[in-house]
């Protein structure tokens, strides 16, 4: 190396350059002229330039030499390492083969590597942190960090195949999303070449790429004679349509509740709009957001009905604006589109005029400024907008009889709006003697045209009509904040609050009566009008309530209150499990939609699975902790723990005999299991993992396991003994029971282009063997044909979950299909057709 070196410096004496450099002649304090102070400046730009490219050739030379050297090391072994390597930063002066595909010149960023874009930590020694500086000096080159494995030339028995996805019409564009780590997000060729996977026809096996790491994948032995990587693989004949949906989006938001005149209950959650009609337990549903709904409003007419969204992002990674959408709820139809490019972040507030036949919406986003806007929603016209406050807005409501006043209310603040000559201005409530409180959290009209709030001092306030000022003080009304009030067809004033109660008022603001809601559901969030005396209440903890004000209230809708993470179905009934951070545990009856029972747990549930005679069934949580508990009774059976970090699976074995439990400490936990899952003991535990578990299937005679872990490794097992199987002629034609892995042969066909391994969380194939379905971290559930072993398989997609979707499961007899949503809450119930 030290050759290179002195064969570039000898090339002309850098001494004079430092000569040059150290001498001050062309200073401004010289003597010299200023032309011969500027002839000496451009001799030594000239000089430094220079010297530049010196170090700059022989930067080149050292690469030069480091490559060959790694070209070398890697062609010479067969196989790739399966553990990341350290990164050799690296300058490809010269195209370099990787797996078969010639890469550019010159880099337009860096490659992936096991570690995932930009959470690469900075390994590198002080050579190459030395080489890194030098090459900054060059504007045209740029450095790449090649993981070894991605040098090696696909071999002889290698095929490469060149597919392109395509969807069904229902899931249109690639399905990556904005800011995700998958590579081909890039759109860089080299990396969509990097992710074609391999078939090796002598060895039987499949290698695919995911983050740049290869992942082998044995296919049995009796289809690698007749596989051909190019096969298109079809589409599945039969699809899914959403046939229930449990949940309610109550905890944080505000007036989403209201009786149609058809009696159907409406309602939202994640990005579905739900018309329920309790009496004759049928929903439907308005599917049209593609994003969380964060508020509703109904027309005059009670038939059409407005819904703003949250901004969001498409499959194919483009920005989706907020915006509100006007629907006809008979046909479910949508009829307009407003503010798309408008609005900023969210919607949080809507109302439609009252006195003019319903013709103007007014709409509060979620923006710095929290504007304010009146639309002609018909014309999709915008009439007016104002900034209302660069505090939170809670509630905008248009007065019942002038269809030019607007009154919002929220942080500190209650504005009475006037809208006249495309204008909009505003008169501010004047509190005067009475405590001006931090929040006013609702508002609602008399029938005389006063408006009155509620607050979070407990108060209620009637305003004048037409005035800004106090005209009534309802002082301490309730015990903390008022979130709900609501003016019935009678004249009579209902309120509700944190304090859980309902109280009414009359005429006079006089109290009628009061009814407490039981602590278990929670405060009140939103109160509307029922058929005859009956009132419906939306509660913080996300349940919706019918009763009267004098009796007592029943759930009609009822969910989780925060993410949601474990599910699982029962073996011979038409029930399933939900379990989640909240530390609720539910039982759900599929064919009534309605839940069994609930059980509240000390810990968050991560994880769920049933014995095979589904007597009990197993809940896992994010302390390591584990508990067995009766299905019938939902009494403790019994509790165990194992490690101190959440367990992601709970997994019988088809003959009940053991449970493996995956952790995220990378071990797999045997028990044995005896008296049809009433006593457990521990056998041993699974170690070979350098990853949390992920997923796990057992085969069909309880004999073998195979796991996924974090770092995309796929390892097979003996539970019986806690032994790793490596022989690969062992394990290539087992049959599985179950297929909820996300990494085998029979499957690797649902990965999406450009994923980073982390995009699919949950996969499940149907008892029939003839679908396969997965949730994904883009709020899709794709339904697939099984098995799904073309790459890029083609698939229908179905939107309604508004976050990842974290598990998804088919009913023991493939009746339906149901999915859970994480951050959204929601649980969705599909039909097979």
């Amino acid at each position: 190396m030290e050759d290179g070196f002195s064969s570039y410096s000898s090339l002309y004496d850098t001494s004079s350059l430092l000569q040059f450099c150290n001498d001050d002649s062309a200073s401004a304090a010289s003597s010299m002229e200023v032309t011969d102070r500027i002839a000496s400046l451009e001799q030594r730009v000239q000089m430094q330039e220079d010297e530049i490219q010196l170090l700059k050739s022989a930067l080149a030379d050292v690469v030069r030499r480091l490559n060959h050297s790694e070209e070398q090391q890697a062609m010479g072994s067969r196989r790739g390492p399966t553990k990341a390597r350290p990164m050799i930063a690296t300058l490809p002066l010269r195209p370099t083969v990787n797996n078969g595909t010639v890469l550019p010149k010159k880099g337009s960023g860096t490659l992936p590597s096991p570690s995932g874009p930009g959470s690469r930590k900075d390994t590198s020694t002080p050579a190459n942190k030395s080489l890194s500086s030098l090459s900054s000096l060059s504007g045209s080159t740029r450095i790449l960090y090649l993981p070894l494995s991605t040098v090696r030339r696909a071999n002889s028995n290698e095929h490469v195949g060149t597919l392109t996805r395509k969807d069904s019409g229902d899931s249109k564009g690639n399905r990556t999303r904005a800011g995700s780590t998958g590579s081909n997000s890039s759109g860089k060729k080299s990396d969509s070449k990097q992710r074609d996977p391999v078939f090796n026809a002598e060895e039987g096996y499949v290698k695919m790429f995911l983050k740049g790491r290869p992942i082998t994948m044995h296919m049995p032995k009796d289809q690698v004679d007749s596989y051909c990587l190019e096969a298109r693989a079809e589409l599945p004949s039969n699809k899914l349509k959403l046939d229930w949906v449990y949940g309610y989006r109550g905890r944080d938001c505000r007036s989403n509740l209201y009786l149609l005149p058809t009696g159907e209950t409406v309602y939202f959650i994640a990005s579905v709009v739900v018309l329920f009609n309790v009496d004759e337990r049928l929903q439907r549903h308005y599917t049209g957001h593609t994003d969380d709904i964060k508020c509703l409003a109904v027309h005059p007419d009670k038939i059409t009905i407005a819904t703003g969204q949250v901004a969001g992002t498409s499959s194919d990674g483009k920005h989706l604006a907020p915006h509100v959408r006007v629907w006809d709820s008979v046909s479910l139809n949508t009829l307009h589109v407003l503010g798309a490019g408008f609005f900023d972040r969210a919607l949080v507030c809507l109302s439609f005029s009252k006195s003019n036949g319903g013709n103007t919406l007014c709409v509060v986003d979620d923006s710095n400024d929290h504007v304010l806007s009146v639309w002609d929603w018909q014309r999709e016209d915008r009439l007016a907008e104002v900034k209302c406050s660069n505090e939170s807005v809670f509630a905008a409501d248009f007065h019942p009889t002038d269809s030019n006043i607007v009154v919002t209310c929220g942080k500190s603040h209650l504005y009475f709006w006037n809208l006249e000559k495309g204008m909009l201005a505003k008169k501010q409530g004047l509190f005067e003697k009475q405590e001006k409180p931090k929040f006013v959290l609702c508002v609602t009209f008399a029938e005389n045209g006063d408006a009155i709030t509620g607050d979070s001092s407990g108060n209620i306030l009637v305003w004048g009509k037409g005035t800004n000022r106090i005209s009534h003080v309802i002082q301490g009304a309730h015990e903390g904040s008022i979130f709900a009030l609501c003016m019935l067809r009678n004249g009579t004033l209902v309120s509700g609050g944190k304090d859980r109660r309902l109280v009414s008022w009359d005429s006079s603001y006089q109290q009628i009566q009061t009814v407490e809601v039981p602590e278990l559901f929670g405060p009140i969030r939103t109160i509307a009008e029922g058929r005859g005396e009956t009132v419906l209440i939306g509660t913080t903890k996300n349940f919706v309530l019918q009763g009267s004000l004098d009796g007592e209230f029943m759930p009609i809708t009822q969910g989780h209150t925060d993410e949601l993470w474990g599910l699982a179905v029962h073996p011979c009934k038409p029930q399933f499990l939900t379990c989640g951070y909240d530390r609720q545990v539910s039982l759900w009856d599929s064919s009534t939609h309605q839940l069994i029972w609930t059980k509240n747990m000390e810990d968050a549930a991560q994880s769920a699975g049933f014995h095979p005679t589904g007597a009990v069934v197993a809940v896992g949580t994010q302390t390591g902790r584990w508990l067995v508990l009766d299905t019938d009774s939902k009494d403790l059976v019994t509790m165990h723990t194992d490690g101190n970090e959440q367990l992601s699976v709970m997994r019988f074995g088809p003959d009940g005999n053991f449970l493996a439990i995956g952790s995220h400490d990378n071990y797999i936990y045997i028990y044995a299991v005896a008296e049809n899952g009433r006593k457990y003991s521990r056998v041993g535990k699974c170690s070979g993992h350098s990853s949390f578990i992920t997923h796990l299937d057992w085969s069909v005679d309880s004999q073998y396991l195979v796991s996924n872990s974090g770092d995309y490794e796929i390892l097979y097992w003996i539970p019986s003994v806690c032994k790793q199987v490596v022989s690969v002629e062992t394990t290539r034609d087992i049959e599985w029971a179950t297929y909820t892995c996300t990494l085998a042969f029979q499957v690797f066909g649902l990965w999406p282009d450009g994923s980073d391994g982390t995009d699919i969380n949950a996969v499940c194939r149907s008892s029939d063997k003839s679908l396969l379905v997965t949730g994904d971290d883009f709020g899709k559930v794709h339904l697939f044909s099984y098995p799904c072993s073309q790459f890029r398989a083609p698939s229908h997609a179905y939107g309604g979950h508004s976050s990842h979707v974290t598990n998804v499961t088919f009913l023991f007899d493939d009746s339906y299909l149901v999915s859970t949503g994480g951050k959204d809450m929601s649980v969705m119930q599909w039909r097979i057709v």
